[in-house]
């Protein structure tokens, strides 16, 4: 009877034991909170300068709203204040750079691109200095859209005057090695160095039931590229980047480093009338066969909002 008794006894400690292990298990499984950044493109935001003010259309000049695919952002920053300088603040992230095409440049191979409700980013909170961040920096890198063309000439003695749709890639980081990259269904290449306002474009009209693939590359001057910035006489950019500032919503964001749950912020980018062009015809209509020349693919402005 005595050794039947510890043999219960024992069975029973083993049971809680046991018990015991696999709770503790358990708890180990939960996850970390999340910095998390989405973005939206919005073509209905408002039109903004480099300075953050309204930018009405410039004299002479005709824009559309793209239609978003894909962004790339090559830099991100939490800054305290508004007299934070760039750099000073809590860097999150910064996307890989070469010397391979002779100056320093993104690599554009390792960045990746995220469309509409996406996620572009995320980090624990807990790697994030606790403080209050009063504004968000963000460099973009890579922009890939739908646009509207116009045609109005003549081919085998038939008169065309349609509109066309094709994707326009644009790069508007400081610098971007490009090996080669994807429009839409064509791949162009480059292997070299790229400033910004650099892009690549591709369509495929069809006239009586033929279509005619195309494509072709372009510039945007040096400096055109509206990077807005609404922190430039205490906080300036420099010349030739694209880190787009936002101020986040009152009271700005506290991280604690504590948090239980994710913050999720969404960026939205104004997109509104962000592909800009010189006019030759007055009509609105981009027409790259009359010489009308790309001068401006920057981002419009930008808004955080924490859901």
């Amino acid at each position: 009877m005595k050794i039947k008794h510890y043999s219960f006894l024992s069975i029973f400690s083993l049971s809680i034991f046991l018990f015991s292990c696999k709770k503790e298990k358990t708890n180990d499984t939960t996850s970390e909170a999340n910095l998390v950044l989405k973005f939206k493109f919005d073509p209905t935001q408002e039109r903004l300068n480099n300075l953050g003010q309204p930018a009405p259309m410039a004299a002479g000049h005709a824009g559309q709203s793209p239609s978003f695919n894909g962004m790339s952002a090559h830099y991100v920053e939490l800054a305290q204040t508004g007299t934070t300088a760039l750099g000073k603040g809590a860097i999150l992230y910064k996307a890989a750079e070469t010397t391979t095409g002779g100056s320093n440049a993104i690599e554009f191979d390792k960045s990746t691109a995220s469309g509409n409700n996406e996620v572009f980013f995320k980090t624990p909170l807990k790697d994030i200095a606790p403080g209050i961040y009063e504004w968000l920096r963000l460099s973009l890198a890579y922009q890939n859209y739908d646009v509207k063309y116009y045609v109005d000439t003549v081919i085998a003695g038939i008169a065309i005057k349609q509109e066309f749709n094709g994707t326009l890639a644009s790069f508007i980081g400081f610098n971007t090695y490009i090996k080669n990259y994807k429009i839409k269904d064509q791949t162009l290449a480059v292997n070299a160095n790229k400033k910004q306002g650099y892009w690549g474009f591709e369509t495929t009209p069809s006239f009586n039931g033929i279509s005619y693939p195309f494509t072709t590359t372009g510039q945007a001057p040096e400096g055109a590229t509206t990077v807005v910035n609404p922190l430039f006489a205490t906080s300036p950019v420099p010349a030739g980047s694209c880190v787009v500032t936002s101020d986040f919503p009152s009271g700005g964001l506290t991280i604690t480093g504590k948090e239980t749950s994710d913050i999720v912020v969404e960026v939205s980018l104004s997109t509104n009338k962000s592909f800009e062009w010189i006019e030759v015809v007055n009509d609105g209509k981009w027409a790259p066969s009359k010489g009308e020349q790309v001068v401006d693919m920057g981002i419009r402005g930008m808004k955080l909002k924490l859901l």
